[in-house]
This record gives C-alpha cells, sequence and structure tokens, in this order.
C-alpha cells in the first residue's frame, strides 16, 4: 500500500471504541446519519481546507433553498472553528453561529429528513463538548423540537424499489437517532416521562414494519439504542419479549419472500443482513442466550454465509466480524481470521466498482474498512485504491446509477479520510481532464441536485462527519456509550 501521511486511527479489532462496536459501518454514518465523526484524529488544515473547498462547489450545484446541504455546510464551518486549536472561538462564538444551523434544521421541510438534521446537531454538541445550554435555555429547547418531529413521520413514505414494504420503518429509525442522540447529550430522562412513553412507543412500531429485512436491520440499531439508554428490561422482560419477536419474523424471511435491490441481489442476503444486525443487538444487551432461541444462530449465520455471493460478502463482512466480537465468538467462528480477511478484501480484483454504484459501487468501502479495523491495510493496494478513484465516470451507463452516483463517491470519502488517502480524491487526475475526482462528481450532479434526491445527502453526511473527527485524538467516549460492556468469549473446554 502507498504510505499514507497519516496513521489508519485503529490498528486492529481491540482499538474499536464502543461507539464502533455498536455502529460499525458506514450505512449507519452516511445513509442514516448516526454515528458521525468516528475515530477521531487532530485538527488538520489541510483537510480543512478540503471539507470547505467541497461545500463551497456544492453552493454551486446546489441552490441555498436546499435546507439540508445548507445546514451541513453551516454545522460543518462550526465544527471547523471549534476544533481548529489556533482559533479563538467561545461559548458567544458558537452562540452566534449556531443560530444560522438551527434555522435551516427548522427550514427543511421533510420531517424525517429534519429529525436527521437535529439529531445530528445533537451529536456533534455532545462529542465536541459544548454547552448544553446554547441548545435547551429560556429561548428554545432544540431537543423538544427534534424530539416532536416523530409524530410527523408517516408510514411508508420511502419511494424506492421496496415501496409499500416498509411501513413505519423511517419513524423507527428516527427514533433509533433521537434515542442516540439523547443519550450521548445526557438526556434520556426525556424519553419516558409521565406524559409519554417514547420508549414503549419506538418498541411498538416494530410490528408495524411488514418486510423482515427492514425490521431486522432497523430493529437492531433501535434496540442496542434501548439497551444503551439502560432500558434493556422494556426488550426482553415485559409483557412481550422484543427480541422473540424480531427474531421470530426474521424467520419467516423465505415465506414473505426477500427484499428488493437497485442490483440483483441472493435471496440469502436479505436474510443474511437482518440477522448479522441483530446478533449484534443480542451482544449490546448482553444477552447471549438469545444465540440459541428456536435455532443456532450462529450456525444459521454460517450457513447463510456460503449461500451469499462473493461480492455480497463484501458488503457483510465487517458487519459479521463486529457482531462476532462483540459477542466474544470471533475465536470459535472463525479459527483463521487472517485467512478470512485475506479473502475477503482479495476479491476487489474481481468487483468492478464502477459496473453500478450498489452491489459492486459501495463494496470498496466495506473492504477498505474491513482491512483497517482488522489492522491488514497492507491489503489495501494502491492498484485498489486507483480503481475505485477513478471509476466514477463509469457510473454514467445508466440513469439509475448517475443519479446515485453520490452513494459510493460519499462512502469511499468517508474511508479514505479515515486510511489518511483523502488526498487521491482532491488531487487533478487524467480520468477527469485535469478536475479532481471530487470536483468532477460535484459537477456532475443534475441541475440543482433535484435528481439525486436525498441520495445528495450521503456526500453532506461524509463532510460533516470528516470535519466532527477532527476534534482531538484524546476526546473520550460520552458515558452513553460506556456502558457496552461486550460479551466475553466463552471459556474453552477442558
Amino acid at each position: 500500500m502507498t504510505t499514507s501521511l497519516n496513521r489508519p486511527p485503529v490498528t486492529g479489532l481491540g482499538e474499536l471504541s464502543n461507539e464502533s462496536r455498536v455502529l460499525a459501518t458506514p450505512w449507519s454514518r452516511m445513509v442514516r446519519g448516526i454515528g458521525l465523526g468516528q475515530y477521531p484524529v487532530a485538527y488538520d488544515p489541510e483537510v480543512a481546507a478540503a471539507i470547505r473547498a467541497t461545500f463551497g462547489r456544492l453552493a454551486g450545484r446546489v441552490p441555498a433553498g436546499n435546507s439540508y446541504t445548507l445546514f451541513s455546510r453551516l454545522l460543518a464551518e462550526l465544527v471547523l472553528k471549534v476544533t481548529d486549536p489556533e482559533r479563538e472561538y467561545g461559548r458567544a462564538s458558537v452562540a452566534r453561529d449556531l443560530g444560522p444551523v438551527v434555522d435551516a434544521f427548522r427550514a427543511e421541510p421533510n420531517p424525517y429528513h429534519r429529525l436527521s438534521l437535529g439529531c445530528i446537531l445533537l451529536d456533534a454538541f455532545a462529542k465536541l463538548e459544548l454547552d448544553r445550554g446554547l441548545l435547551v435555555n429560556g429561548e428554545l429547547d432544540v431537543p423538544a423540537e427534534v424530539l416532536a418531529t416523530v409524530d410527523a413521520i408517516r408510514p411508508d413514505q420511502i419511494k424506492d424499489e421496496n415501496a409499500g414494504g416498509h411501513g413505519d420503518y423511517e419513524r423507527l429509525s428516527g427514533y433509533s437517532a433521537v434515542f442516540l442522540a439523547f443519550g450521548q447529550l445526557g438526556l434520556g430522562e426525556r424519553l419516558v416521562t409521565a406524559e409519554r412513553d417514547h420508549i414503549g412507543e419506538a418498541l411498538g412500531l416494530l410490528e408495524r414494519i411488514p418486510s423482515p429485512f427492514f425490521r431486522g436491520r432497523g430493529g437492531s440499531v433501535l434496540l442496542s439504542a434501548i439497551s444503551l439508554l439502560g432500558h434493556g428490561d422494556r426488550i426482553f422482560d415485559g409483557e412481550r419479549d422484543f427480541m422473540k419477536e424480531v427474531l421470530d419474523h426474521l424467520d419467516r424471511g423465505e415465506e414473505l419472500g426477500p427484499a428488493s435491490f437497485p442490483q440483483p441481489m441472493t435471496p440469502a442476503f436479505s436474510q443474511v443482513y437482518p440477522l448479522v444486525t441483530m446478533l449484534n443487538a443480542i451482544a449490546v444487551a448482553g444477552r447471549p442466550e438469545y444465540l440459541t432461541y428456536r435455532r443456532d444462530r450462529l450456525a444459521e449465520m454460517r450457513g447463510l454465509w456460503e449461500r451469499i455471493a462473493p461480492a455480497e460478502r463484501t458488503h457483510m463482512g465487517l458487519y459479521y466480524l463486529v457482531a462476532l466480537l462483540n459477542l466474544g465468538r470471533l475465536e470459535d467462528q472463525l479459527p483463521d481470521l487472517e485467512g478470512f480477511v485475506t479473502e475477503l478484501v482479495g476479491q476487489w480484483e474481481g468487483i468492478d466498482p464502477g459496473a453500478n454504484f450498489f452491489l459492486n459501487g459501495i463494496a470498496y468501502a466495506y473492504l477498505i474498512e474491513t482491512a483497517m479495523v482488522t489492522g491488514r491495510t497492507e491489503l489495501v493496494t494502491d492498484g485498489l485504491l486507483e480503481r475505485v478513484v477513478d471509476s466514477y465516470p463509469d457510473l454514467d451507463v445508466t440513469d439509475l446509477d448517475r443519479v446515485n452516483r453520490p452513494y459510493p463517491f460519499s462512502y469511499v470519502l468517508n474511508m479514505l479520510g479515515e486510511i489518511g488517502e483523502w488526498r487521491r480524491l482532491f488531487a487533478p487526475r487524467a480520468r477527469y481532464g485535469g478536475l479532481s475526482a471530487t470536483e468532477w462528481v460535484v459537477d456532475h450532479l443534475s441541475p440543482d441536485g433535484v435528481e439525486e434526491g436525498a441520495r445528495l445527502y450521503l456526500l453532506d453526511h461524509a463532510l460533516v462527519s470528516w470535519a466532527l473527527r477532527m476534534r482531538g485524538t484524546g476526546r473520550g467516549e460520552t458515558e452513553y456509550f460506556s456502558r457496552l460492556h461486550p460479551i466475553a468469549a466463552p471459556a474453552p473446554v477442558r
């Protein structure tokens, strides 16, 4: 691998923070906007300039009326000012610049997106250790506004290949983001009051998501967030056992049929994804007995792993590794961890990242992150990096891939930032006629970013996350994530 100017922020699974154990993959950060700013590093003025330049170029393509991108640019600028050690930027300055950020949050018309922005703001305040009184005082209560937004989210609003199968998936995902953000900011007591039980309402949404795929994947984050709030008893020990109910629904996966995806996927992929995320939720909750509820869930996972295509394994490998790590089952489930990772990451040679935006397009980001968190960055070769950086014009072949180009690009921007190889995306390249890959991708957005729609927001998430990472290596985790106690590995049989 070409030597990076920056040491990767982790060099093995044992160095993962608790937040990264709970929200391990780019899906959480890029698509959902939760868990931004993982792997903190020192402030770098060159990175700050790249973030500002990218938002500046976006401003030339996306109208100021796009409140999501406006919010992201304003918040990223505030974060960069807070984290710059050479700048005097105290409480009064934060209060002054916070006003336009809050205005942009309030201006977002889509309730789910508005909630996402609010949660990103709360999470950033917690991670930067900013004064919570700037958000909650006699004049405003931003957390209350965020929580109230949940009620405005309506079912089945996602218009994609699974339209009609999501049910209350967005509202449930919104609650997950709220619980994580409120937990980070120390506001968990607001979620269960004499007037309203938001945790109970969120758990009740699970049965209103018809697709096993979405119920499992979305439910895993919700159950993890509730466990970390200290309300695990609400999941397991009341009149209903919500973990069992979700697992029961996953067991109907073949009967109810697979989810649909932008590119063809094996039927087993629809079963692997929700199962492996639920395995991690079992670990976060500290309830290993659910691994044998009705069947051996780890054996089930091994069988499904053999049935998914190699390219699909590139997406699922990181989920699998982190779930096993948290369950204390890495050694007995993957005794040849080195061989597993070598084979998985080596699959890049047979995957063209420009062939499509989803199956192939985001595979490289997963492979890079898998190599990083396992301490195997030597597997991330110069050829791998050059191939993915030059791949984005190939997505012009179909309209679907073209309008979704920000999706894989944001994943790769996020990952190359983490391993210190981000300059490859910002240097002039022959493939882009002398522009950088970043400049070319932004310049080739549709007029006003209309066709890309919410896919554009993944790029916003990547840039905000990159800015938030620069809060310094000495930043510890909030008390919320310190409650995670991974399950110890089982004692060897004597």
